[in-house]
């Protein structure tokens, strides 16, 4: 198996790796160089490789310009190149995101083999995953990491919200799969979104995170003394991005607020590289900074300005002697931190919102806190560092309790994950010179259809009421739905049989869409309509050559409307909405029972049916299909049938384990 994680925020290396270097180099790099590493190790994978941006920063490592980088045997970073060559955080991407897919999808289409599957972090990168998937057919899996409408239900501010929460909902839709790593990520944060998931939604928690440890280097762990009038005191640590979130100034607060506890231990904030720190970031150091100025802290409180992975785990090993761990905040997707600290032995304090919940009750090794009562933080502390024997205790069940997360674990059920995931769910067939042209494969494909508890869809470009006519005519069964019109419409049976028009996915369609803009701007280029009863709210249609189709498309182009141009059957051309097409309606459909793309079975001849045959998880052409498909690439999940027509179709399923073999008698031979 050959595996892509695609992840384009942060400072993506080999390690080590400088966390902290920007705000978007944190817990999501550790997860995916571990993620990728272990998976490389197994000997069902081939090779994995780790896709990110491509930039020339003089404020960063040169090696984030080296187009590939070796990590590990079987493992290797790719960097993909924009007409940006400087970092970008993640705010930013959005701008160099439409960019980026076009020279992703380049490199894709460069390759041979192709990735069997793209795990992408973060819904910016899923946005390029979906673009992949329409393009090349390749499922896609998605792990949110943080989710945007957790922000909003803690009324953080941030710039861009609504548009992140929006392409997190796309993502949610799309994925083939999505993996999280708590089922409290599982449930109320995806959940979140109410989208339909099924049984798409997987938790597998990741493992701990090994930091360097040297002892011939001199570490922050050394030299507390700098900071500290009594090193040898209990340490309290934490380690995040000095932004609002994370509420590192809540912790300060509870340290100088309890005289006990500062009289009694010191204080040890890793909060990034403070020299690299952006906007927001140089305000809450500043915060920390002038917290820190309070003089009963004086000589209680670090907040040293740069570390590297060597420091942390000194640190982590320093706190192991009476000290605790604190995670303080708002909210926290997961908290790798955490379980990094139970494998020192840490004891750790930790917000009772998100992730940490669960890490705390399945390891055992610390207590919760509401991360808004500065009080109960403190008292947590104290309860810890006070008392020998709890700290044992804890410090014991963090070292015992942190084999529940396990890198290997997880690469064996991400990778088995990988392979389950185009599992068929649903049916998907043209109509004309697909299910018709031979009746004795038609009649055995409605034998086959009558036996199967798979979900079947016609997508025709015939308009509903003579896709039903046909399918009357050649005594093929009647559909599940019907996706008419070249994909611009969508019909569905009502509880007592009742067809009646998608009205979600009509709206869909108008987005972006001006009919009669695209009119006006067609009706100068001399086109021969096709009858006015072909025609529809989104789709405008005429009869010509694939010259003409491509004058209609340059001159939209050059008139800036969007919209597309389907070509098909060597002499019917279809303008339709932008957001149409036989792989949309699919899409649309197959999403309201939690499935994607790559969950159906697309079959087809013809060039209306293109976009689904190259998007879809499982592609069917049959051995009639015309020349207008020759242009799609070969891949795993395309099957290009020997026999025409819906014996063609029923050779396929057969391949896929859906449908028996039929005998030559049975179906159609190929034609001479």
């Amino acid at each position: 198996m050959y595996i892509l994680h695609l992840a384009l925020g942060g400072c993506l290396k080999a390690p080590p790796v400088p966390f902290g270097v920007t705000a978007d180099t944190g817990g999501h790099i550790a997860y995916v160089l571990d993620a990728a590493l272990h998976q490389a190790r197994r000997s069902d994978v081939s090779h994995v490789e780790i896709v990110t941006r491509r930039f020339d920063d003089p404020r960063f490592d040169p090696v984030h310009a080296q187009q590939r980088e070796h990590v590990a045997p079987g493992l290797a970073i790719t960097r993909i190149a924009t007409g940006q060559p400087l970092y970008l955080e993640k705010e930013a991407l959005a701008s160099d995101l439409p960019a980026f897919t076009q020279a992703f999808c380049d490199y894709l289409a460069a390759l041979d083999p192709r990735p069997d599957v793209i795990h992408a972090h973060f819904a910016d990168a899923a946005a390029v995953a979906i673009a992949a998937q329409r393009r090349f057919g390749i499922p896609f899996v998605y792990t949110p990491h943080a989710l945007g409408i957790d922000k909003r239900a803690h009324h953080i501010q941030c710039d861009g919200l609504d548009a992140r929460i929006d392409a997190e909902r796309r993502a949610i839709k799309a994925a083939a799969a999505i993996i999280v790593s708590t089922r409290e990520e599982a449930t109320r944060q995806v959940g979140g979104y109410r989208v339909p998931v099924g049984d798409r939604v997987h938790c597998l928690p990741p493992g701990v995170t090994t930091q360097p440890r040297n002892p011939g280097v001199v570490t922050l762990a050394d030299r507390l003394g700098d900071w500290f009038n009594e090193p040898d005191r209990p340490l309290v640590f934490a380690v995040a991005r000095p932004v609002v979130k994370k509420n590192l100034a809540a912790l300060v607060r509870a340290f100088s607020a309890d005289a006990e506890l500062h009289r009694n231990a010191n204080l040890l904030i890793l909060a990034g590289q403070h020299d690299l720190a952006g906007p927001e970031e140089q305000g809450i150091l500043a915060e920390l900074r002038h917290l820190a100025m309070d003089t009963r802290l004086h000589g209680r409180i670090a907040l040293p300005s740069a570390h590297d992975g060597t420091d942390v785990a000194a640190l982590y090993e320093r706190a192991a002697d009476r000290g605790v761990f604190v995670n303080p905040a708002l909210h926290e997707p997961f908290g790798l931190t955490l379980i990094e600290a139970a494998a020192a032995g840490v004891p750790v304090v930790a917000t009772c919102n998100g992730g940490p919940a669960e890490i705390v009750s399945t390891i055992g090794h610390g207590v919760l806190i509401d991360p808004r009562d500065p009080a109960a933080i403190a008292s947590a502390i104290k309860g810890i560092i006070g008392d020998p024997v709890r700290h044992a205790v804890l410090s014991k069940a963090g070292k015992h309790g942190v084999a529940a997360y396990n890198w290997d674990r997880y690469a064996q059920d991400s990778v088995a994950l990988y392979r389950s995931i185009a599992q068929p769910r649903l049916l998907v067939c043209d109509i004309d010179n697909t299910l018709t042209g031979c009746p004795v494969g038609a009649r055995a494909f409605a034998d086959w259809r009558s036996g199967s508890p798979l979900p079947f869809v016609v997508a025709t470009g015939r308009d509903f009421a003579t896709a039903r006519a046909i399918l009357s005519d050649w005594g093929l069964p009647q559909p599940d739905a019907y996706i008419t019109d070249v994909g611009t419409r969508m019909m569905l049976a009502d509880t007592s049989g009742n067809w009646r028009e998608c009205r979600v996915f009509a709206r869909t369609l108008d987005q972006d869409w001006d009919a009669e803009s695209v009119e006006r701007v067609l009706s100068s280029l001399a086109l021969t309509p096709q009858p006015a009863t072909t025609a529809g709210p989104h789709k405008i249609s005429f009869f010509g050559t694939a010259e003409d189709a491509a004058r209609i498309d340059a001159a939209l182009v050059r008139a800036e409307l969007p919209a597309r141009v389907i070509f098909s059957h060597g002499r019917l051309i279809d303008v339709i909405a932008p957001h149409g097409g036989k792989a949309e309606a699919v899409a649309a459909y197959a999403g309201r029972y939690g499935w994607s793309l790559a969950h159906c079975v697309a079959a087809g001849d013809s060039g209306n049916d293109s976009d689904m045959l190259a998007a879809c998880g499982h592609a069917i052409m049959v051995g009639n299909a015309s020349e207008e498909l020759a242009h799609l690439p070969s891949r795993p999940g395309l099957h290009r049938s020997a026999t025409h027509h819906a014996g063609g179709v029923l050779e396929g399923l057969a391949r896929l384990g859906l449908a028996t073999v039929q005998t030559e008698a049975q179906i159609e031979p190929v034609a001479a």
